[in-house]
């Protein structure tokens, strides 16, 4: 495996390949857009059915590490800051989990060891490139079948055949029971208490129908006192999952971010006067997932709903998605970003016109802009990502992803206490530009560089947003980077970044003789 140095000289290519100039700013006119410092590039990688990794089950250990290794690595090229990793797609594991059994999207048999830590392996290479790690869980489904004998004989499904349920082809925990939801919230909570991980993550998938096919009828009898009616009981457990993980994981580890990303519809106008202006699914009524509450009531610390839609899309137009979902979250303390459906675009099964568009995608991030609630984007899925069909993708990250970014701080921890300042002890001509070489100061190792480069002195606001912001590479307690477009006269300046993404004060600048 290359050495951490060897991984960040590379890195150091890769930033200075995301360092473009920016076009010359005409005037400060209202409409004359100023790159923010921090913003969420993420991308999902899937690991249920094999979708993104691994690709194919019972690859060898090093066929595994390269295949995700080179995800981090399109990561890096498409300029994001983020990965949301799969790790619990079917109530089984990507780590050794005394709750559930190693899953079976690794080697194709449920319970046998892949040979490595998968999960462990991931967190690690993917902080060595200066990007943050969500783990991603799948809170409630069991198995793409619905035979139980299939299942592991170790797994709790077998071991307890009263918490599952069967429905649309598959096996899914029961979500009204109190056993179940502690005993997911405990399998998932190892993986947050042992890995180093940045992220908590939900998907948008809750109870799987509003119907009674899903037959909880017993569980509602023993357990639905008090409530009107069937969908109210079945919200409240949704509900109770998603307020009990928020307060286990801020008494576990404050610092981890705890969000879902919910399918893009809370409920049409139509249905509830607080409801969009649109006519399609309604997470409310067909999952009983509440997503407007879980916001308003401080639940998350970010939402991401899927806004899998192009712009004027009838019954769910992109346009007014984004607006909803902004007033939503404004004033709540509760962070926006938005999925992005790099899968549809440049697709031959899209028939309309906009998915045929490459400029589609760029236009939603243009539209974002006049949201200030909306502080990022995240990408489904890796391997759209990586084919930029009709040059989508790299249309959206020309046009939007002129700059690095950091990633958003969450709210809660904006006070915290922020890293050192580093020292930057020299900025350099060098044959290949201008080398810098920033040291860490204290104890702490920062997570992070945020390079900043000036043509005279910075302002004193001059670090507030990304106009001069050429480079974010990997922390250590020194590295040196080398700026291919830095000349003479250039002043450089550095700022230390911890895992929370708060940002020390600048170090002293340096003028490059």
């Amino acid at each position: 495996m290359p050495s951490r140095r060897t991984l960040l000289k590379g890195l150091a290519l890769a930033a200075a390949a995301s360092a473009v100039p920016l076009p010359a700013l005409a005037d400060a006119s209202a409409d004359a857009y100023v790159p923010p410092l921090r913003q969420m590039r993420g991308m999902w990688i899937a690991s249920v059915a094999n979708i993104n990794w691994p690709s194919k089950q019972g690859l060898t250990v090093e066929q595994q590490k390269a295949e995700y290794l080179a995800w981090l690595d399109l990561a890096v090229q498409r300029k994001l800051n983020s990965v949301f990793v799969q790790i619990r797609p079917t109530a089984d594991a990507f780590w050794p989990s005394p709750f559930e059994p190693w899953s079976h999207w690794l080697t194709g048999t449920q319970g046998q060891d892949p040979g490595y830590d998968p999960l462990g392996f991931a967190v690690e290479e993917t902080h060595k490139r200066g990007l943050s790690f969500h783990a991603w869980f799948n809170p409630y489904r069991v198995s793409m079948q619905t035979d139980p004998s299939k299942l592991h004989p170790d797994h709790p499904g077998r071991k307890h055949p009263d918490w599952i349920l069967p429905f649309g082809g598959k096996l899914y925990y029961n979500p009204g029971m109190p056993e179940v939801r502690k005993f997911c919230q405990d399998a998932i909570m190892d993986a947050v208490t042992r890995y180093d991980i940045d992220g908590l993550h939900f998907d948008d998938y809750f109870y799987p129908t509003s119907t009674t096919a899903f037959d909880d009828s017993a569980t509602f009898a023993k357990y639905g006192a008090g409530f009107p009616d069937l969908a109210s009981w079945r919200r409240n457990n949704v509900d109770l999952m998603v307020s009990e993980m928020q307060q286990r994981v801020r008494e576990a580890k404050p610092e981890v971010a705890w969000g879902i990303s919910p399918s893009g519809i809370w409920r049409n106008k139509g249905t509830d006067p607080l409801g969009s202006d649109t006519k399609g699914g309604q997470s409310y009524d067909d999952l009983h997932a509440d997503t407007r509450g879980w916001v308003k009531k401080g639940w998350l610390d970010y939402i991401a709903p899927q806004l899998y839609w192009y712009i004027g899309q009838p019954p769910a137009d992109y346009s007014k998605l984004v607006p909803w979902w902004s007033g939503v979250a404004d004033g709540t303390g509760t962070l926006l970003w938005i999925g992005q459906a790099a899968y549809k675009a440049g697709d031959p099964a899209q028939t309309a016109p906009e998915w045929k568009d490459p400029a589609e995608l760029s236009k939603h991030l243009t539209l974002n802009r006049d949201h200030p609630q909306v502080s990022g984007d995240i990408w489904y899925n890796a391997n759209d990502l990586r084919a930029d069909r009709i040059g989508s993708i790299s249309t959206a990250v020309n046009d939007h992803y002129t700059r690095p970014a950091l990633a958003p701080v969450l709210p809660r921890l904006a006070g915290g206490q922020a890293p050192r300042r580093p020292v930057l002890a020299y900025a350099l001509r060098r044959s290949g530009g201008v080398e810098v070489r920033a040291v860490a100061t204290g104890r702490d190792e920062p997570f992070q560089f945020a390079i900043f480069r000036f043509p005279g002195h910075a302002p004193a606001d001059g670090f507030a947003d990304a106009r001069n912001l050429v480079a974010v590479v990997p922390g250590d307690r020194q590295v040196r980077w080398t700026d291919p477009d830095g000349k003479q006269g250039d002043h450089y300046y550095v700022v230390a970044v911890d895992r929370a993404n708060r940002t020390s004060d600048p170090s002293h600048g340096f003028r490059v003789v």
